[in-house]
């Protein structure tokens, strides 16, 4: 006979499965990785050359240590991997056969190897939001640490402040310091460098984190007035960097973002084609306008017709890619400032210059026409994947109604920031610029669609 009861006929509540303890350590290890990438520079200003090669050896040798058990646990599905990238990666190593820096080249293609390995271990191993989540941590404790030494110099120190600690001699070139304590001078006027030493890198880096630390609040986290209060701290290092190039970035991830939402809105294949041609009457029209205007918009940034003597140093390097046209002179990514090849060649405030300020010449002169075809391609790719991974709509059956995920917008933006920094500088093609392409690259063949199927590879084999 039923009789009536106030206890339920339904399971007894149980608590959510706890994440194991070996997948928590590897998120805080890539956050960790992602930010000695970003702040590449803060160990040799801070350890010296030593200490930096340990920090990478160490980053690069854990990272390996990694992910071999998990390939052997859940196996690697090699069809996916980014090949057009590691053709770059193999070509890079090949030239040492006809290199004219040799040792340059060694050197350099171990830096490239250890990124890429860094890049691929990370896109292996972390899901789509996981990654958002690193890059977020590593971003907050770059744009964090580069606000705390500016205070400290500005207010505590108060005289700028040399990588190493070492005493500055009196008649010191201004270029050489890594931090100058220029934080509470006039907003137009003497710009900052953070902890990476360099107003044009930490002007970059505080637009990739505009990008992360935005998408990263557009998924709704806990304790999201911090997030705006990151923005905030961010946007003022954005401006006090006062780089140029990072402006450009900036606007260019704003244009790209803003075509993007604008696709989103098109309910026919005729609406998109429509857009398609707004879109490129709108760019053949902004390429002429910049042209036309285009001393009065480097006055406006307080840039000469030189782009502080970028034109010279293009000259340069094109006489000497035009002498290997082909396969170029041999891979080095920054050049070393103290082989013979580099040491005086090209120098900028008494300083050898360590790259060609753009990323298409700096690959034409060390591996020719055939590494400008596989650096095209390596973008070519990531920009059409990134582009409709924004644009279409998560879908994997009859349901074409499901809403985007805030994180797809996270490759088209980078996309676009690197492509135009590329213009005015190589870092695209070297450390956390080339991490990048290569990680998101491999994430999006492994996990077209965020939060389903293949986007959690390895958690499941991880917590095993």
């Amino acid at each position: 006979m039923a009789q009536i009861t106030r206890y339920t006929a339904h399971n007894p509540p149980t608590a959510p499965e706890r994440e194991a303890t070996s997948h928590q350590l590897l998120r805080a290890y890539a956050a960790f990785v992602l930010f000695a990438g970003f702040a590449h520079s803060l160990w040799w200003n801070l350890l010296g050359e030593a200490g930096a090669v340990a920090v990478l050896a160490f980053t690069t040798g854990a990272s390996v240590a990694l992910w071999v058990p998990l390939i052997r646990r859940a196996g690697l599905r090699w069809r996916r991997l980014p090949w057009m990238a590691l053709a770059y990666v193999a070509l890079a190593l090949v030239s040492v056969l006809w290199s004219q820096w040799p040792g340059a080249t060694l050197l350099t293609w171990a830096l490239l190897a250890g990124c890429t390995v860094q890049a691929l271990v990370i896109a292996h191993t972390l899901s789509w939001a996981e990654i958002l989540r690193a890059l977020d941590v590593a971003l907050k404790w770059v744009m964090g640490l580069s606000l705390a030494i500016e205070l400290w110099v500005a207010l505590v120190r108060r005289e700028a402040l040399l990588p190493n600690f070492v005493d500055a001699p009196a008649d010191v070139d201004p270029q050489l310091y890594w931090v100058r304590g220029n934080l509470f001078e006039a907003i137009i006027g003497e710009r900052i460098q953070g902890i990476v030493g360099n107003a044009n890198y930490l002007g970059i880096l505080c637009v990739l984190a505009l990008v992360v630390f935005s998408i990263r609040l557009a998924t709704h986290p806990p304790y999201a007035a911090m997030q705006i209060v990151w923005l905030t701290v961010t946007a003022l290092l954005f401006v006090r960097s006062g780089s140029a190039t990072a402006l450009a970035s900036f606007v260019g991830a704003l244009v790209v973002l803003l075509m993007v939402l604008t696709m989103r809105r098109a309910r026919t294949s005729g609406e998109r084609s429509r857009r398609y041609l707004l879109f490129s009457g709108i760019g053949v029209g902004a390429v002429i306008i910049v042209w036309q205007l285009w001393d009065r918009a480097l006055g406006m940034l307080g840039r000469d017709d030189s782009l502080t003597g970028r034109n010279e140093i293009w000259a340069a390097v094109w006489e000497r890619a035009q002498e290997h046209p082909v396969l170029g002179s041999g891979f080095s990514s920054p050049w070393v400032p103290w082989d013979p090849a580099f040491d005086g060649w090209i120098v900028d405030h008494g300083l050898s210059v360590f790259h060609a300020h753009n990323m298409w010449l700096d690959v034409f002169m060390q591996l020719g026409a055939v590494g400008i075809v596989l650096v095209f391609g390596v973008y070519a790719a990531l920009t059409w994947r990134g582009w409709f991974f924004a644009v279409d709509r998560p879908r994997w059956d009859l349901d074409a109604n499901r809403p985007y995920s805030p994180i797809s917008m996270l490759v088209p933006l980078v996309a676009a920031l690197l492509l135009v920094q590329g213009l005015t500088e190589s870092g695209p093609i070297m450390l956390w610029g080339w991490s990048l392409a290569v990680m998101l690259s491999f994430k999006m063949k492994l996990a077209p669609i965020v939060g389903v199927g293949a986007d959690l590879p390895a958690r499941e084999v991880l917590a095993r």
